[in-house]
This record gives structure tokens, sequence and C-alpha cells, in this order.
């Protein structure tokens, strides 16, 4: 009998070559689209551009963790009256709680850049919500710039002083005078001072 030939087609592959070709199936996937933002501009502005809204963020830059809905609506209101916590009215807490509540919270919960949850009444910022820090003014001293108001008290006293160390006063008890309304304007200055950074 003949002896009979196999013929090995050249198309065989061993596993090892199956598993390097699986490797490169792999690494030819197109990749994951996680690196572009969640957020388009629109939304950002849409977001920053109420100001209630960027003093819900800046309580969250101030404060770690997540937050009653109670004490973000004192925050808020404190920030937007102009005022101390505990000088605020019911009317004034009530009507930042209402929207926050119905509005600015689901809002921005549907941008992901605050969890809240409405059953338990907490808030904590989303996975988004580090997209908004490099628009997001932190300049929260603006409106009382505290160094300037005790530099501004110290330099006048200093002047008012020095003009009585010259004789400048018809009376010499002006001096005196002069001292004290330093020293009260100061006080002054540091309650209040104290009394806005609780709020």
């Amino acid at each position: 009998m003949g002896s009979s030939k196999v013929s090995v087609s050249q198309d065989t592959v061993t596993p090892e070559e199956e598993e390097t070709v699986e490797e490169t199936e792999v690494t030819q996937e197109p990749p994951e689209e996680e690196s572009e933002s969640d957020l388009s501009l629109d939304v950002m502005f849409e977001v920053l551009k109420n100001e209630r809204r960027r003093f819900v963020l800046k309580h969250f830059d101030e404060h770690e963790g997540p937050v009653a809905l109670g004490d973000l609506a004192e925050h808020v209101a404190a920030k937007e009256n102009d005022k101390p916590r505990r000088e605020l009215t019911s009317g004034e807490r009530k009507r930042v709680y209402v929207g926050l509540y119905q509005c600015h919270l689901p809002k921005m919960d549907d941008a992901d850049i605050v969890d809240f949850n409405r059953n338990r009444g907490r808030i904590e910022l989303g996975k988004n919500a580090g997209l908004l820090n490099e628009y997001l003014d932190t300049d929260e001293e603006t409106s009382h710039p505290w160094p300037y108001y005790y530099l501004s008290i110290a330099a006048t006293g200093g002047l008012l002083f020095g003009v009585g160390e010259l004789g400048l006063y018809p009376f010499a008890w002006m001096s005196s005078l002069v001292v004290a309304l330093v020293i009260v304007a100061f006080a002054v200055c540091a309650l209040a001072h104290d009394q806005y950074s609780e709020a």
C-alpha cells in the first residue's frame, strides 16, 4: 500500500498564535471616551450664572463632606442677605430653602455637580463638581477686605496721633481722644469681622 501524506495547511494556527491574535484584537478596540467632559460649557455657565448656586459650591469649597439641606440653606441665606446666621429671619431662611429644594439643587443634581438626596435632605459634591473650579470665583473676601479695613484704621490713627505729637491740636486732651477713638474703631471692626466669619 502506498503511504498517504497528510498535508498541513499553512493557515493552521497554534494555541500560542491564537493568544497573540486575541491580544491584538483587544488592543485594537476603540478607546472609550471617558476623558471627554460630561458637561458642556453652556451647562457650566448656566449653573454658575446664578449667585445662589455659586454660594452652594463655595460652601463645599469651605467644608468637606455632605451637608443637611437646612444647614446649607442657612449658609446661603446668610451670604445673600450679608448678615450673620443668627440674625436671619424665618422668612429669609424659608425662601432660600424652598428655592434650593425646588429649583437649584435638582438642576445641579441633573448635571452631576451635586448629589442631592431629596428623601434624606442631604447634599454632597457630584462627580462633575471639579469641572467648575476654574470658572468659580474663589475671592470670597471681595465685599469685605478686612485687612484693608484694619490697615486704614491704623494709618488714620497713626497720622492723627502724629499731628498731636507735633502740638498742632488746639487742646492737649485731643491726643488722648484720638487714641481712644482708634481703639474703639479696632474693636468694632474686629467684632464685625467675627460676625461675618460666622455667616
